[in-house]
């Protein structure tokens, strides 16, 4: 089964007290990078958050924002940093007295300054509050969990008609050879009359040399490999866990393949098949980064 890094899931719960939303995105990423939006009442949740995610989504660029709001505001009380609150409002008087600016409205800006006052809710509320924001994380990470699942069955439907083309431009090298292989000893034979009487004819340093030609010619071997690789790729596309590493190492190991048969195959009509199989291979690769 194939899934795709790129995902997305949402999930509310609206009541008469509560109102929680969640939104699940992710990325292709050769890692996992996290990034947790919570809501302050919540923010030593981030590490428990961020297992929820890697468990179920494994890997990616994944983000996960997460709103929380209690209808029932009365319940809160609120909490000020006066601390912090004087520490604000003196540095900033003392700013506007040396520039010259007023400070009317000076005490509402500090107050909406970061932690100088929160509301905070009962312990005992939010804990029960904490497990129904949870239901709704784990709800909007399956949700994702699902789109990656749908997304990666159109991938592997993408990647298996790249790997057939692959594997006719293949079928076509396969039965062009022959007829190359016997070009080339046609080639050959004509050079062998045209040197046999030559007084510095040596016959078995050419048997030699020619035996060492046709082997680096030969691309039986190259050819086996790449139709192994892909057979191999088709077997790992059915398995039950999506293994886009895996993948990308066998496309690699296919390059490599098709570059020794362009290289040694020596032939202009097995090199156009050998740019289409290469063209085919980018296409591949380039699907291949967005595979878990």
């Amino acid at each position: 089964m194939i899934k795709s890094m790129t995902g997305y899931g949402t999930a509310q719960l609206e009541n008469d007290t509560l109102s929680i939303s969640v939104e699940v995105k992710s990325l292709n990423s050769k890692y996992l990078d996290t990034m947790i939006k919570l809501p302050k009442v919540f923010f030593d949740k981030e590490v428990d958050v961020k297992k929820f995610a890697t468990e179920k989504l494994e890997r990616g660029k994944i983000a996960v924002v997460i709103n929380y709001q209690r209808k029932d505001s009365e319940v809160a009380k609120i909490s000020i940093n006066e601390k912090l609150l004087k520490t604000y409002y003196k540095k900033l008087k003392n700013i506007a007295s040396e520039v010259g600016a007023p400070t009317d409205g000076l005490l509402k800006m500090v107050l909406e300054f970061p932690e100088v006052m929160r509301a905070e809710e009962p312990k005992d509320k939010l804990q029960d509050d904490w497990q129904r924001v949870k239901d709704i994380i784990l709800e909007a990470i399956n949700k994702c969990e699902e789109f990656r699942v749908t997304e990666g069955a159109t991938l592997k439907n993408k990647l298996v008609i790249y790997i057939d083309k692959i594997e006719s431009y293949l079928t076509k090298v396969d039965k062009m050879d022959p007829l190359r292989t016997e070009a080339i000893k046609k080639r050959l034979q004509k050079h062998l009359m045209e040197i046999d009487g030559n007084e510095k004819f040596d016959p078995n340093r050419f048997e030699q040399e020619m035996v060492y030609y046709l082997e680096k010619l030969d691309i039986s071997e190259e050819k086996v490999r790449l139709k192994t690789h892909l057979d191999y790729f088709l077997v790992i596309l059915s398995e039950n866990t999506s293994q886009g590493k895996k993948l990308s190492f066998l496309s690699q190991e296919m390059g490599r393949e098709i570059n020794t048969i362009g290289s040694k195959a020596n032939d202009a009509e097995i090199q156009k098949l050998v740019v289409g199989m290469k063209d085919e291979l980018e296409k591949l690769k380039e699907q291949l980064q967005n595979i878990l």
